[in-house]
């Protein structure tokens, strides 16, 4: 695993942000959060703090978080298997409950507690909460190799976003309150949707129309065939990179839906190792921000 690279102080950082301060003035940001940072006290801390300094100082974020480690853990405690096709987890009824249970509660409360202790007012909601997403089931086909027929799997309760009502995240950013998503939505007829953190805040991030989707992984960002950061990539070079097969893998999935986000109205989407200290930071209030921008 590449290690995080270091970045200056949040102090460091402001003392050079005035530049800066007025292009986010009033400005929403979406921060997609989550991995194995959420599990360390002191790393979620940080974030809370460094969430926190953007409301002081004028951006409006929201936060949408992950949780895999966490669902993974509980799972182990309750004895529930998980069942993979394709690499997929199917998410069958018990599951469901168990991925509600843990997204909504315990994790998306502490995501919360963590930016209301660093002084800013934080709310946990979950995507079903004010109509916010609306889900539909997810469906993925794969051509069986042995006969060489279209299938399509079925990964029970998971879902992606339908549509976004963001009414619920206007009142809350109007009262100065950061919200803090949990990814589950509820279909047509109330069905729960388990969706993935990441396709949640590129949808949550075009219905707001936000000026930047920021994407914390553990990864420093789009790297080339030599296993360098690139700063910066429009939409074209993105989708040249992934048909030339250098961007490949669990890069795919995100650069995707930086593009969808962008598609629908984001000015830009970034990805960025949120182990890095003060990342967020450094990303909108310096001139080289340490993740890759992908732009219109």
């Amino acid at each position: 695993m590449t290690e995080p690279a270091h970045t200056p102080d949040a102090m460091a950082i402001l003392a050079g942000a005035l530049p800066f301060l007025k292009r986010y003035d009033d400005a929403t940001v979406v921060v997609k959060y989550g991995g194995h940072a959420m599990g360390e006290e002191e790393t979620a801390l940080r974030f809370g703090r460094d969430i926190a300094l953007l409301e002081q100082v004028g951006v409006n974020p929201v936060v949408v978080h992950g949780g895999g480690p966490q669902i993974n853990a509980m799972l182990k405690r309750l004895n529930v298997k998980s069942t993979f096709v394709q690499g997929l987890r199917v998410t069958d009824a018990e599951m469901l409950d168990v991925v509600e249970m843990v997204l909504a509660g315990p994790v998306n409360k502490q995501v919360a507690e963590a930016i209301t202790r660093a002084g800013v007012m934080a709310v946990g909601i979950s995507g079903k909460d004010g109509g916010l997403i609306r889900a539909r089931k997810l469906t993925r086909t794969y051509r069986d190799p042995d006969s060489n027929i279209e299938k399509v799997l079925d990964l029970g309760f998971v879902g992606e976003p339908a549509s976004v009502d963001p009414k619920v995240l206007r009142l809350l950013i109007g009262a100065d309150i950061v919200p803090v998503v949990a990814p589950v939505g509820v279909g047509e007829d109330g069905q729960t949707y388990n969706i993935n953190a990441d396709t949640a805040a590129g949808a949550i991030a075009g219905a707001l129309a936000a000026e930047r989707l920021l994407m914390l992984t553990d990864v420093p960002g789009v790297l080339d065939t030599d296993k360098r950061l690139i700063p910066e990539m429009t939409v074209a070079e993105v989708k040249a990179g992934i048909e030339a097969g250098w961007i490949n893998g669990g890069m795919i999935p995100k650069v995707e839906t930086c593009i969808y986000a962008i598609e629908r109205g984001v000015k830009g989407a970034v990805i960025l190792d949120g182990r890095v200290p003060h990342a967020i930071l450094a990303e909108l209030f310096t001139d080289a921000g340490p993740g890759t921008l992908i732009r219109p």
